[in-house]
């Protein structure tokens, strides 16, 4: 079904001083602290971590250690740094969740995409449907590709594409949807990313929180973390 998108346009040229504000974003996992350490338990299924344009594993460390004091099994994509290399990594996302998904003994793998990893991550939702459980993402371009962000220009360059014209072929893939439960963390205050083209309008039964963060702290966020664990266990009680 063919979803009308939004209007969308690309973040302020003056947004990216908003991610000035990263370090207050990290340091929120501290003051949250008690918080955090009595959040819901995990359940010891799969998750796998995706990093964002330009950032490796690295970048997921944090949030990974977290999920695996909870009780997750956590991976990282295993593909170093995200060069952009969408179609690519789309690929090597799929056969990294079916390796997992089968040395789990056909448990499927639950998927959170920081920004562009968002990206792969719901389109090997799409793509291997049996192995992924659930999507999260956390400020992801869900709508026009990387058109609505402050690092279009560079993007299109190095990719060798017409903005206009891949805006149309994202579109498209987003209208088949996604089947399985998929939740778009945006903030408002994200500088990189048009917040309105991280809300997810082509699945009904997406869920849309809004957080108070930079683009550049979510991954590193008490309130996201929080949050990412509330809706683990959310899932995990649906499903079992």
């Amino acid at each position: 079904m063919q979803t009308a998108q939004p209007q969308c346009y690309p973040p302020h040229r003056f947004a990216k001083l908003m991610e000035l504000r990263a370090p207050l974003d990290w340091a929120s996992v501290l003051y949250r602290a008690p918080q955090l350490a009595f959040a819901p338990k995990g359940d010891g299924r799969p998750v796998m971590l995706i990093p964002g344009y330009g950032a490796d594993e690295t970048s997921m460390l944090p949030l990974g250690h977290y999920l695996k004091y909870l009780g997750y099994d956590v991976y990282d994509w295993a593909q170093g740094r995200n060069r952009g290399d969408v179609e690519g990594d789309i690929r090597r996302v799929g056969s990294r969740v079916r390796e997992i998904h089968d040395a789990r003994e056909n448990e499927p793998v639950t998927l959170i995409g920081w920004s562009l990893g968002g990206v792969s991550a719901r389109e090997a939702a799409r793509l291997f449907e049996a192995y992924v459980r659930e999507v999260i993402t956390m400020g992801t371009p869900i709508i026009g590709g990387p058109k609505y962000t402050t690092v279009a220009s560079r993007f299109a360059d190095s990719a060798n594409l017409d903005l206009d014209e891949f805006e149309k072929e994202v579109h498209a893939r987003n209208s088949i949807g996604i089947k399985q439960p998929v939740t778009s963390i945006y903030s408002k205050a994200d500088g990189i990313v048009s917040w309105r083209a991280s809300v997810d309008t082509y699945n009904q039964h997406a869920r849309n929180i809004e957080v108070n963060s930079s683009h550049f702290g979510m991954g590193a966020n008490g309130k996201v973390w929080h949050l990412i664990a509330e809706l683990l266990a959310e899932n995990s009680t649906a499903r079992n």
